[in-house]
Parts: C-alpha cells; sequence; structure tokens
C-alpha cells in the first residue's frame, strides 16, 4: 500500500456487496467471503473497524424518492446497517475472529452503543469493531458515518470497497474510454463532483488528513492485494 505506517483502517463496504449475486438481501456464503478476506487483512498485524452501508435491505434515499418521509426512510435504512453488521459479526466470529457491533441506535439486546473508548479498547485487544447504524441521524449516509468514525478513531486510512477498482474521470460502466485514476486530491474530487463518496464525508477526510483508498471489493483477496500495495486502487490525498 502507498501509505507507509499504517497501523489502524476503517474499510468501508456498500451493503450491495452482501448481497453476492441475489437481486437483494444477504448472501450467507458471499458474507462468509468478506469475513475470510478482512480476517486475513487483521493477520497482517492491522487494527481493522468496519461500516457497512444498508442498500442489500433499504435505502432511504430510494423511500424517500417513493413518497416517504425522508427522515423516517433514513432510520430504516440505519436498521439496515445493523442487520448487515450482526450478519458479518457472526461470519467473523464462526472463523474464530472476536468481533464487536456498535451501534448509533441504541439497542442493548443485540449490540453495544457508540464508546470511542471502549471500541479503541477492543481494537488494542486484537477484536475487530463493526459500527452500525451510521451517524445515528437521518440526512446522513454510511459514509459520512465512516469518515466520521475513522476521524474519532484516528485511523491512518479509509478503505472504500466498491464495484470498481477506482475512481474514474466518467462512469466506467457508461463511457468505455473512462479513465482510472492512482492518486487524486480531495479537492479535485469535490471540485470535479467524482462520485466517489458523498462531499461531505471526503471533505471530513480531508480536514482530518485521512487517505480514501477506493479499489474493488468483489475480486477475491482483493483486500489483502491493496494492503501490500498491488491491487488496482486509486487514493485520494493531499496534493504533494
Amino acid at each position: 500500500m502507498l501509505l507507509p505506517d499504517t497501523k489502524r483502517i476503517l474499510l468501508k463496504l456498500s451493503g450491495e456487496v452482501l448481497m453476492g449475486e441475489q437481486e437483494f438481501g444477504i448472501d450467507p456464503s458471499y458474507v462468509m467471503r468478506l469475513a475470510e478476506e478482512v480476517k486475513a487483512a487483521k493477520e497482517t498485524g492491522l487494527q481493522i473497524c468496519l461500516v457497512i452501508g444498508g442498500g442489500n435491505i433499504f435505502r432511504g434515499m430510494a423511500g424517500a424518492a417513493q413518497g416517504m418521509d425522508r427522515a423516517q426512510a433514513d432510520y430504516m435504512g440505519m436498521l439496515a446497517t445493523v442487520m448487515n453488521a450482526l450478519a458479518m459479526q457472526s461470519a467473523l466470529e464462526q472463523l474464530g475472529v472476536d468481533t464487536r457491533v456498535q451501534s448509533a441506535i441504541q439497542m442493548d439486546q443485540v449490540c453495544e452503543p457508540v464508546i470511542r473508548r471502549r471500541a479503541e479498547r477492543h481494537l488494542e485487544k486484537g477484536r475487530i469493531v463493526i459500527f452500525a447504524a451510521g451517524v445515528g441521524a437521518p440526512y446522513f449516509t454510511t459514509d459520512s458515518g465512516a469518515a466520521l468514525r475513522a476521524a474519532e478513531m484516528r485511523c491512518d486510512a479509509l478503505l472504500k470497497g466498491t464495484s470498481v477498482d477506482g475512481i474514474y474521470d466518467s462512469d466506467p460502466k457508461r463511457n468505455p474510454d473512462a479513465t482510472r485514476f492512482d492518486t487524486v486530491s480531495y479537492d479535485q474530487v469535490l471540485a470535479s463532483n467524482l462520485k466517489v463518496m458523498d462531499a461531505s464525508a471526503v471533505a471530513l477526510c480531508r480536514d482530518n488528513n485521512i487517505p480514501i483508498v477506493v479499489f474493488s471489493i468483489r475480486e477475491r483477496g482483493n483486500v489483502a492485494r491493496v494492503l501490500a500495495g498491488e491491487g488496482v486502487q486509486t487514493i485520494v490525498k493531499e496534493d504533494q
């Protein structure tokens, strides 16, 4: 990885990757495959925080577009992220990886509340911490939640696993001639409205100097490759 002295990372996964080949929902075999990748990354000595979106179950923006109250729809989306976090916790613990889920919406029967110092203690003890329910408030995406937790936990980098292998100057699914960036500045991402994360998440990473690494999570073994500096990726960081 082109980021020296990386000891603690936050890995952000979109909820859609938990679907596998399904149309919606959670594919347990695919969740297990992702858990194996996360375990392999942890075994390199890293401390790992995880944030998983909820788009495979419910997306607040989509609900709002169909006439639902936006705040209500966003809360439903937050609950979807808790379901995904519990599925990932189950898979990781089957692999022998101690994992804790902390939710920004308190639900003591199923997970811990978000308590920063407790989360830090978990990481120091070698556990993976999965942060769920975004920032606990509507109108913020899970990207913003991931950026917030990365800053709060003093992570050295935010890795965003998506269905594309980096950031392009235009949508590679629509434009076959789209060019991928190896590195790009926060300001260029914001000025060019490159759809990698929402603007508040990018700005939060910029203000706290947290590099964002965008890569494809769909290729088996890619998390470990990216961490070793071998995988295809785009790094968003300050202009040198």
